[in-house]
Parts: C-alpha cells; structure tokens; sequence
C-alpha cells in the first residue's frame, strides 16, 4: 500500500469504478482468470482465494481451528474473515447468498 497517494479522493473513486467496470466487461472463468493473474501478485491472488475459501467455510458453519485444519489459514486471517463477514460492508455474504 503506497503511503503518500498523489490521486485526490474523488480520483481515487474514480479509478476504483473504471476497475469494477472493467471487471464486468469479463465473460468466462478463464477471463477472469486472466485478469486476475495479471493484476495481482501470485501472493494477492493467494491470500484472496484463502479469504474466499474461510468465507465459504465460515457461512457452512466450521469453527476457526477447522478452517485452520483444513486450509492451513492462520488462526488470525479466519477471525478477519469472520469479522468482516460480521461487520463489513456484506459483499461476502452478498456473493456467497448468489452461488
């Protein structure tokens, strides 16, 4: 994360809807896996997809030492995941409801 941005606010959101917009423009798995594969680091792209895989485990109701078991994800990032599951802004719940 880049400490001193150079982008106003309003940039910044701007910048953030022209990547959600381009994210909708994609058509197939295998586009979306492209572009994240791209736009992310191997280690961005691993840490989204263990934070997927303890929200799904959490909605079907594992407790954090079995995701732990399971996944091999810190004790720490499950109760992140949870917490924001609890208390975010709902696009986990929004997503996991849809599948």
């Amino acid at each position: 994360m880049k400490l001193e941005r150079k982008y106003t606010a309003r940039q910044e959101k701007d910048a953030e809807d022209k990547l959600f917009e381009a994210i909708k423009t994609l058509q197939s798995l295998e586009e979306y896996r492209s572009f994240f594969q791209d736009i992310l680091t191997p280690a961005e792209f691993q840490a989204i997809k263990d934070r997927w895989t303890v929200a799904a485990l959490l909605d079907e109701g594992y407790t954090y030492r079995e995701i732990n078991a399971i996944s091999g994800v810190s004790i720490t990032t499950v109760a992140r995941v949870a917490r924001f599951l609890s208390d975010g802004s709902g696009g986990y719940q929004i997503a996991l409801e849809r599948l």
